[in-house]
């Protein structure tokens, strides 16, 4: 990679063709219930960075994979990561009306069918997935192990089980491993989900795939870091969200446990440690690397 030009035009390309496989993958808006699928393209085509199914993509890549099961798996993790977004911003949870510089589902639809979209894009994630299974038949076990790994990393010992401390513990003060759990499960679980996966799909050995669970949740935790430093440093106009939400949800970050320095300094132990067991891996995908980096110091 030559430059951060280089990196941009990628990444732009890149996106465009996630969204373009994104639109294909979605259901045709028709019949007495068609609302419902209005509202769920309206949630996922909201724009946003497409960071979990390029991180899939590209870890896949770096496997050399072959298997034409990837794209459904791909379609498969962004529906649930904003299936989760759709559900963060109900008024029961962070009650946010802004994301990524539009109003919210809920908003635009009604709570009801916030709720409702968020259901029917987690269903349908999976139904999508399944699809893979029709795709290439011959792959039906990978197809199996990427479905577990979904499955469990999306759920009570991933992303929701992070979830329900997060929603339990705000308000309070907590310790430091507990808010390494919620991070680890809420932020980290779906960034290894989509990295594993790509890994198993790309025909990655078992020690392999967990190695890339290993880069995964240091580069997840990281970005939940970095979250929390954009939260006090920048302004709603560059994150397009409210900032100091965390603040007003008396939440307990990394910056309110260690402070602004302290914080940045583990982010940057944690992005040394992701970099150092990518260089161990036998591919080599320098996109990849850039990509990790990028998510990880971002300033929005």
């Amino acid at each position: 990679m030559n430059s951060k030009n280089d990196f941009n035009i990628q990444s732009t390309r890149k996106v465009q063709e996630i969204e373009t496989m994104l639109q294909n993958f979605l259901p045709k808006q028709k019949g007495y219930q068609s609302i419902i699928m209005e509202a769920m393209s309206y949630s996922l085509l909201a724009g946003g960075k497409r960071l979990r199914p390029m991180l899939m993509k590209e870890t896949y890549d770096l496997f050399d994979g072959k298997s034409k099961a990837l794209e459904p798996f791909m379609a498969s993790i962004e529906m649930i990561h904003t299936y989760s977004l759709v559900h963060d911003d109900l008024p029961a949870m962070d009650n946010d009306e802004y994301r990524r510089g539009r109003r919210t589902t809920h908003v635009v639809y009604g709570e009801d069918m916030g709720i409702l979209a968020g259901d029917a894009l987690l269903n349908y994630a999976f139904e999508t997935a399944f699809k893979a299974f029709v795709t290439e038949p011959e792959d039906s076990l990978l197809i199996g192990r990427a479905l577990g790994v979904l499955g469990e990393k999306a759920g009570i010992y991933g992303m929701i089980g992070g979830q329900v401390i997060d929603v339990k513990e705000t308000g309070h003060a907590i310790s430091k491993e507990v808010l390494d759990t919620i991070y680890e499960l809420k932020t980290a679980a779906l960034i290894e989900s989509a990295m594993m996966i790509g890994a198993i799909l790309g025909g990655a050995s078992e020690e392999e795939v967990k190695a890339v669970e290993q880069i995964a949740r240091n580069v997840g935790i990281a970005f939940q870091i970095q979250d929390d430093i954009l939260d006090v440093v920048s302004s709603s106009e560059v994150l397009g969200k409210p900032v100091h939400s965390d603040e007003k949800n008396e939440k307990t970050t990394y910056v309110t446990l260690l402070g602004i320095k302290e914080a940045a300094k583990t982010v940057e132990e944690l992005s040394q440690k992701a970099v150092g067991l990518l260089h161990q891996l036998p591919g080599e995908n320098a996109y990849l690397e850039q990509l990790l980096m990028q998510l990880i110091h971002r300033d929005k």
